[in-house]
């Protein structure tokens, strides 16, 4: 299981079904490739079937894992485009796709050449029988005929291969699993939103692909949460109750003072500038326009006067309307455990992101691992709340090392693209060896960017970050974002990139992560490799 909400989200609903048919199995989380072919190395003699949840689809897995015959893979990873040999081999490799994923693959017949035609074609043609003149003839046809189909191939596959991006939730995918077996239960349905709503807040879909999901998952929630008045009001105090909402874009506002949440969600902070004076001014115009009093507003929104909380979805998008913010709500669901404790599926997805790359206590990965996927459990209140805490710290630092990235103009246009370096020493740097914070605070970060720069050129180009890994070792981790921009199709071209530009210039990198656009890089090779990225990019 990939270390991502939605593969946790996607391995809980798997967990549900295995437990309905007392099936047992042992679960091994990876982050990367190193940590799978080890894990397989580790198991292959004992078991005989391996799920992969949001790893292994995009690499050609028999050739990295060498199983033996015997070995079959399940494979449910939302990563685009899938290996065209994983897609092609049907006995060892099963993939889990929903069946109106339109894979875009290239033709079996164009891409793949049986090796034993070609032999037979070969031993018909030249039996020796036939003049020497005429049999070399037909086999410079035939090398011609080879050349011309490898080229057609390469230029097939560079096609299908050239932009990374992500399909259907792997958590989305399970729960279709779970209801056309007829075991979905509303916990499954509850992991589902989570794990779409991940894909939304990691900025990995298009805002169609969100929107058409959100409506395929609001008919299963209706299906599983009707209930009569009459049932409303005899509610236990330990049931679960999912809603469809349509909310504020927010983060944490129901769990924090809507003040802190203004500030740190990349949305209104970007919109407002808040990183300028001038922002802070607009902040406080913003506030004053919904008529909220600042007292009011920074306290504990549990803490604020019901007569302001109940208008106040509609007060605030009234005011955002005027301040330039047209998508401060957004559709979603919202979770009630027993009476008090409602949660927004945004909620979940900060405090089990939080906790899955918390760097606070030194300790083994596993153990963050099997905490995030503990607080995704309704009897875990205590670890979710925990999570809600680490993620609050996690926005701050992101809203605070963006402030300084663009109050320092640390990020440089390099022609192709735009580039920014976090130093060894920053606050909460530690925070950004991480793939998943490291993506919040790009995007963010680009979002801001674009909102500030008067460059319209710079406004349409993508984002390189890197920020220090591993100190000692003397690595850093780098990753690329697709633009900014209203029509993008959050395609990721930076993946193939950085390999021919690693290899052009034989920089030493690692490509650990699933997700191609996140290298890890020597940082003495730094330089030699943008130079080459730029070149290549220009």
């Amino acid at each position: 299981v990939a270390s991502d909400v939605d593969a946790l989200c996607a391995c809980k609903i798997l967990q549900a079904l295995f437990q309905c048919d007392h099936v047992q199995y042992t679960l091994v989380p990876v982050s990367g490739w190193q940590e799978l072919e080890t894990a397989f190395l580790e198991h292959k003699d004992q078991f005989k079937y391996f799920v992969l949840i949001n790893c292994g689809a995009n690499v050609d897995l028999l050739e990295i894992l060498q199983p033996e015959e015997d070995t079959f893979f399940f494979v449910c990873d939302s990563h685009r485009p899938i290996n065209v040999v994983n897609v092609y081999n049907e006995t060892q490799i099963k993939l889990l796709v929903k069946q109106d994923d339109d894979l875009d693959v290239p033709a079996y017949d164009d891409i793949f050449r049986d090796e034993e035609d070609e032999e037979e074609d070969s031993e018909n043609e030249s039996d020796g029988s036939e003049p020497s003149e005429k049999r070399r003839r037909f086999e410079e046809l035939t090398t011609l005929v080879k050349c011309v189909f490898f080229s057609f191939r390469q230029e097939i596959l560079f096609d299908y291969e050239q932009y990374e991006y992500h399909g259907t939730s792997s958590a989305m995918v399970m729960f279709d699993l779970a209801w056309i077996m007829s075991k979905d239960l509303n916990d499954m349905l509850w992991w589902a939103i989570v794990g779409l709503t991940d894909q939304w807040i990691q900025d990995k879909i298009t805002q169609m692909k969100y929107v058409t999901d959100i409506g395929i998952l609001q008919r299963h929630v209706s299906r599983h949460n009707h209930r009569n008045e009459d049932e409303e009001n005899s509610l236990s105090i330990d049931c679960m109750r999912i809603a469809f909402e349509y909310d504020l874009r927010l983060a944490l506002y129901q769990h924090w003072s809507l003040y802190e949440s203004l500030c740190n969600t990349s949305y209104t902070s970007a919109s407002l500038k808040l990183w300028s004076v001038q922002g802070q001014k607009r902040l406080q115009e913003f506030l004053a326009d919904m008529g909220l009093p600042l007292k009011q507003v920074k306290q504990k929104f549990n803490s604020m006067d019901i007569s302001l909380k109940e208008n106040l979805r509609e007060m605030i998008e009234e005011s955002a309307n005027k301040f330039g913010m047209k998508d401060l709500r957004v559709q979603t669901f919202s979770i009630h455990f027993g009476y008090k404790n409602k949660f927004l599926a945004s909620d979940i997805v900060y405090a089990t992101a939080s906790l899955m790359e918390n760097i606070e206590k030194e300790g083994p990965e596993t153990d963050n691992f099997i905490k995030a996927l503990d607080s995704l459990s309704r009897g875990n209140l205590d670890k979710l709340h925990q999570g809600l805490d680490l993620a609050k710290k996690q926005l701050r630092a992101i809203q605070q090392t963006v402030a300084s990235c663009i109050c320092t103009n640390l990020v440089i246009s390099q022609g192709p693209f735009l580039y920014c370096s976090l130093m060894e020493g920053t606050p909460d740097v530690k925070l950004f060896s991480k793939p998943v914070s490291l993506c919040l605070l790009s995007k963010y970060l680009l979002k801001s960017f674009v909102c500030s720069t008067k460059n319209k050129r710079c406004k349409l180009l993508p984002l390189v970050m890197a920020a220090p890994m591993d100190v000692e070792q003397g690595t850093v981790i780098m990753m690329g974002i697709p633009p900014e921009t209203e029509s993008s199709d959050k395609k990721n071209f930076f993946g193939r990139a950085f390999e021919k530009a690693a290899e052009s210039t034989n920089s030493r990198t690692l490509h650990n992560h699933f997700d191609m656009s996140i290298i890890e890089l020597k940082t003495e090779d730094r330089s030699k490799f943008l130079d080459a990225l730029i070149s290549l990019l220009s």
